[in-house]
């Protein structure tokens, strides 16, 4: 079996979770299949960041990423003559299967069997949270995407119960696969590391750690308030820290800061080192995740797996990956989240009881199993064809 992964849409340090999806199944898959052969289909821009060590695997530059000429040409004809210059390159590749990893099938009329790992359909709930032509982009593409894949693979049952009930797309060719954590995710015992971590970042004061990009959806508003009310009614001295990409909401939370009179209480980090995050969450007193949508929720399990308790968000697929080792919350209402974060914080047997059966929980979360799982949807979908 010949499979092709589809990356001409990859781009380094923009794509959040789905990037970690990619990479981690990328090296699992060559270190346990050496039978199959595998090309990667990518912008020869960035070849180097998808190291290959497996002889099975080998490069196809397939030159549409964003932004290029070849993809501004491509959206032109498209928008003039509604034909995809994409669709006759990609369908000479020679492969008995293609994987498309970021959601949609790239392009939709691919003719050669396709196995599509589709993310989450935030745009059906909130979709307020777009702009007009990103909602149209993606009302245009993602229903037809999950009707035209041969198999898709999803993260979690709630993503799977949202392209059944929503577009009507058959049980039976839907895979939970839940994705994996890395080796590098796990407690840390030594004082040294954990010490440079901190004095790195300036975290002398405990804290509380929310690693997300500022889109509006990870709802960075209703936690600073529930920060602000924790200062009021528990005096809490912690300090919250926000580490992700600068997106969408970026400028809104910074002015939200201010006015609530935070500013000394919230460290900005930013888009960090991937090295360092296993300390920052080794560093960290609890993890907060107040998301109003998630695919699945990847940093919980990273967070889970060093020994971070998790409080969380009881919305979408969260409850189902944090399972009993998290506490949750309602997301629109700053008032339990607030009740939720403390009665954590300030207790120490309850951070204790976290710590270990987060570590228990995160245990079933493993790379391989994504892997060999992976493996098997893709000779199912060269059957089904």
């Amino acid at each position: 079996m010949r499979v092709g992964l589809n990356a001409t849409s990859f781009h380094p340090g923009s794509m959040g979770g789905m990037e970690t999806y990619f990479r981690n199944l990328v090296d699992r898959v060559q270190v346990l299949d050496h039978e199959n052969e595998y090309l990667i289909l990518c912008d020869k821009r960035f070849a180097k960041e998808v190291p290959l060590v497996n002889p099975n695997f080998r490069l196809e530059y397939i030159n549409y990423a964003k932004p290029s000429p070849a993809w501004f040409l491509r959206g032109a004809v498209r928008n003039i003559f509604n034909r995809d210059m994409l669709a006759g390159r990609m369908n000479r590749v020679k492969a008995d299967v293609i994987h498309h990893p970021f959601t949609v099938l790239t392009p939709p009329d691919i003719k050669l069997p396709s196995v599509l790992t589709f993310w989450d359909m935030q745009h059906e709930f909130f979709p307020e949270f777009f702009s007009r032509t990103e909602l149209l982009k993606r009302q245009r593409l993602y229903r037809i995407s999950s009707e035209r894949a041969t198999q898709i693979i999803v993260s979690a049952t709630f993503t799977k119960e949202c392209l059944t009930d929503r577009y009507g797309i058959e049980a039976e060719k839907i895979e939970v696969i839940h994705t994996g954590y890395g080796p590098e995710y796990r407690p840390v015992d030594n004082s040294e590391l954990l010490a440079a971590i901190r004095d790195k970042y300036g975290l002398a004061r405990p804290f509380l750690l929310y690693p997300a990009a500022t889109w509006p959806h990870k709802n960075h508003k209703r936690l600073l308030a529930a920060l602000k009310l924790m200062r009021e009614r528990h005096a809490f001295e912690g300090l919250l820290v926000l580490t992700g990409i600068a997106m969408q909401s970026h400028s809104d939370i910074q002015v939200e800061i201010s006015r609530l009179g935070l500013t000394d209480d919230v460290k900005i980090l930013g888009y960090l080192p991937a090295a360092d995050l296993p300390g920052l969450y080794n560093c960290a007193r609890l993890m907060v995740f107040p998301s109003l949508f998630e695919g699945f929720g990847i940093p919980l399990v990273e967070a889970m797996a060093c020994g971070c308790p998790v409080v969380c968000s009881n919305t979408t697929s969260l409850p189902e990956v944090a399972g009993d080792a998290g506490v949750t919350f309602d997301p629109l209402d700053s008032e339990a989240m607030a009740t939720a974060i403390w009665s954590v914080w300030n207790d120490e047997g309850e951070l204790t009881r976290m710590r270990a059966q987060g570590l228990e929980r995160a245990s079933r979360f493993n790379w391989n199993d994504t892997a060999r799982k992976t493996m098997a949807v893709y000779k199912k979908a060269c059957g089904a064809a």
